[in-house]
Formats: structure tokens, sequence, C-alpha cells
């Protein structure tokens, strides 16, 4: 039931996030809608989507896990190590400085390297579904972002390199919050000493 669920909210999450990239679609939308409009239906969307995955998800661990392979070990050690570039990613994404220039679109690097380190320590049919999704996702837009003809919303000032040391100073701090608060209390599962 749990699977079952989580990929219902896989299907919602990700239907409200591939339909942005059909901009022509999405112009329309919002030409009928109203932006307002627009966005409210696409966070409820997305919002609903992402409750029913954590929902599922969780649901799954606790009754109706199936295990597909059993990574070794040290996956979860690179695991671990590799979250902290991810998570700097997605910080620089929203501080632009000279990670975000090297990268063009850090917020979808973090995310495909979150979501392959996970593929990397989590040998579970329920993990593979969904860093699997999310990892196929990130690569689906970052290919779309190449073939849009509208540069999306306006452009923001780069800055240089204060905004990435801030950005790596916050994105450590998010990395400990997730690892030692976040991960063993909402997962269930700890960082630290696997």
């Amino acid at each position: 039931m749990g699977l079952l669920v989580m990929i219902l909210g896989l299907v919602l999450f990700f239907a409200a996030h591939v339909f942005t990239t059909k901009r022509d679609a999405r112009a329309r939308a919002i030409a009928k809608l109203g932006e307002g409009t627009y966005k409210l239906l696409y966070t409820v969307v997305s919002l609903a989507g992402l409750a029913l995955i954590v929902w599922g998800f969780a649901h799954y661990r606790s009754s109706g896990w199936i295990d597909v392979w059993y990574p070794p070990k040290a996956m979860k050690h690179i695991t671990v190590a590799l979250m902290l570039p991810a998570v700097i990613m997605v910080v620089a994404s929203y501080l632009r400085g000279r990670i975000y220039a090297a990268l063009k679109h850090p917020m979808l690097a973090g995310v495909k390297l979150w979501a392959a380190a996970h593929l990397l320590a989590n040998g579970d049919l329920g993990s593979i579904i969904l860093f699997g999704s999310f990892l196929g996702w990130a690569v689906y837009d970052r290919i779309s972002l190449k073939h849009r003809a509208d540069a999306g919303g306006p452009p923001i000032p780069v800055g240089g390199v204060s905004n990435d040391l801030i950005a790596i100073a916050v994105g450590l701090v998010a990395y400990l919050a997730l690892a030692f608060a976040f991960h063993p209390v909402v997962i269930g599962v700890p960082v630290v000493g696997v």
C-alpha cells in the first residue's frame, strides 16, 4: 500500500514539474487561469504529491520493505560524503556566485548528486523507485532547459566569491542539520554510525 501511495505522489509531484517544462502549454495555462491561480495550483499539486511521497515511503519502510540488492557498507559512507557538495549546490542555486556560474543549474546538479548518492546506499525497491525518479526527473529537466526557447524568469545577477563562501557556510550548517536532526528523526535512519 505504501509503495503505491508513494508512486502516486511521485506521479503528482513530477506531473506538475514536467508541465512547467512544456512552455507553450504552461503559457496557455497562465493566460487562461492567471499567474496567481496557476502558481497556487502548481503549489497545491506539488505539495500534495510531496505529502503522498513522504507518507507512502514511511509506510513502505515500516511495513512493506522489499530488498533488491545489498549495497556494500562503504556505499553508505560514500553517500554521507557526497551529500555535503549536494547540499552546497542546492544552496548555491539561491546564493548565486561562481559555483552557480560554473554549474549553470546547481539545484538540478544537487538533486542529481543527492539521488545518485542515495541509490548507491539503498538497495530496496522503494528507494530505487524514489531516488531513481528524482534522478530521472533532474536529468530530464536539465536536458529540457537546453531546448527551451524562453529564458524563464528574469535573470538574477551572479555575485562573486562572497556568495560562494556564504553558500558553503549555509550548506555546511544545513548538511549538519539534515544529518544529525532531520535524517534520524524524520527518516528514521541515523547517518552517523552506519
